[in-house]
C-alpha cells in the first residue's frame, strides 16, 4: 500500500469556526446523505455488521489484483492471478473468524468461493491486459480539507498516469454493473477522488474508470470543472449536516427500499426500535470513522 501526498490548500482563517476532528470518505458520505442515523449507527457508535461473503470476496479481488501489478509484467497471466487467490483468502480469514465460520458453513465452503474468484478474475483479464500496464499509484490514500475545513479520505485502487500526464482513476468491482439511473451514485466514489487530485494537484483527470467483473462491464466516465465544483458544493452541504448532528446529537433516520440491506433495523425508530445512548459529546465531535474495506 502507498501513499500519495493529495492534500487540498487550507482556505481556513482563525476567525473560521473550529475545523472538524473528523473525516468523511465517500462510503460514509453517502451513508449519510441516504440515511443520518445509519452514518451514526456506523462511525459513531461504531456498531458490528455481520460479515458478507459478497464484501469478503471484493476485498480478496482487489488484493489479488495489487499483488498481481507486483510481478514483472510479462508474468501477469490469469494463471498467475489464480494461483494468488487461495493464499489471498486465507489471509482475509485468518483475519476474521466471524467471517471464517460464515465460510464453512456454505454449501462447497472455501473451494467454492475460489472457484467464484476464478471466474470473476478470467473477466478482469477479459476486460484489460495488465501486462501492458504500469500503474502510477495502487491502493493509495488520498486525503484534503475543503474549505469548511472538513477533511475527506479515502483509496484508490489504481492510478494511471500517461506520458503526457493525464490521470486516468481505475476501481474494480466485482458485482453487477449498475442501471443506467444508478450510474450517478456509482460514480461518486470516483468523483470524490477526482476532487481531491484536481485540487491538489491542478490536474483535471481524464477518465474514470470502473470495472464490474461479474458482467465484463466497463463504466468510463469523463468529469469536467463544473461536475467537481457540483460535487464539491454538496460534500460541503452534507460536511455542514454531519457538524451540525454531531453537535446536537439529532441523526434521523431515513425509511427508503435501502432499508431492506440495513443491519441494524432493530434499533431503527422506522421498524419500531430504540437507538442507543450517544456516546459522550467531546466523543461524538471528534470520533473518527474507523478504515473503510475494499466495496464488492
Amino acid at each position: 500500500m502507498t501513499e500519495l501526498e493529495v492534500v487540498a490548500p487550507d482556505t481556513t482563517t482563525e476567525a473560521d469556526a473550529a475545523v472538524p476532528e473528523w473525516s468523511l470518505s465517500p462510503s460514509r458520505a453517502l451513508d449519510f446523505k441516504n440515511c443520518a442515523l445509519l452514518y451514526r449507527f456506523r462511525v459513531i457508535d461504531k456498531l458490528p455488521e455481520p460479515p458478507s461473503i459478497d464484501a469478503a470476496r471484493g476485498t480478496v479481488i482487489h488484493g489479488i489484483l495489487e499483488k498481481l501489478f507486483d510481478l514483472a509484467a510479462a508474468e501477469r497471466t490469469v494463471h498467475a492471478a489464480i494461483d494468488l487467490a487461495e493464499p489471498t483468502w486465507q489471509e482475509v480469514l485468518a483475519d476474521d473468524e466471524e467471517l471464517a465460520a460464515l465460510v464453512a458453513e456454505i454449501p462447497g465452503g472455501l473451494p467454492s468461493l475460489l472457484e467464484s474468484t476464478s471466474t470473476l478474475l478470467d473477466s478482469y483479464f477479459a476486460l484489460e491486459d495488465p501486462t501492458r500496464i504500469e500503474p502510477a499509484e495502487r491502493e493509495v490514500l488520498v486525503e484534503g480539507s475543503l474549505s469548511s475545513g472538513v477533511h475527506l479520505k479515502g483509496f484508490v485502487d489504481r492510478l494511471d498516469r500517461s506520458p503526457a500526464g493525464d490521470l486516468r482513476v481505475v476501481d474494480y468491482k466485482s458485482g453487477k454493473s449498475p442501471h443506467e439511473a444508478f450510474e450517478g451514485k456509482a460514480l461518486f466514489q470516483l468523483r470524490f477522488y477526482a476532487l481531491l487530485l484536481w485540487r491538489s494537484t491542478g490536474v483535471l483527470p481524464k477518465v474514470l474508470r470502473l470495472y464490474y467483473l461479474r458482467d465484463r462491464e466497463v463504466l468510463d466516465y469523463s468529469p469536467d470543472e463544473q461536475d467537481l465544483i457540483s460535487l464539491e458544493r454538496q460534500l460541503e452541504a452534507i460536511g455542514t449536516a454531519i457538524t451540525k448532528a454531531r453537535e446536537t446529537g439529532d441523526f434521523r433516520h431515513k425509511p427508503s427500499k435501502l432499508c431492506g440491506w440495513c443491519d441494524h433495523q432493530a434499533l431503527c425508530p422506522a421498524f419500531g426500535g430504540t437507538p442507543p445512548p450517544l456516546p459522550p459529546r467531546e466523543i461524538v465531535l471528534t470520533v473518527d470513522e474507523p478504515p473503510v474495506p475494499a466495496e464488492a
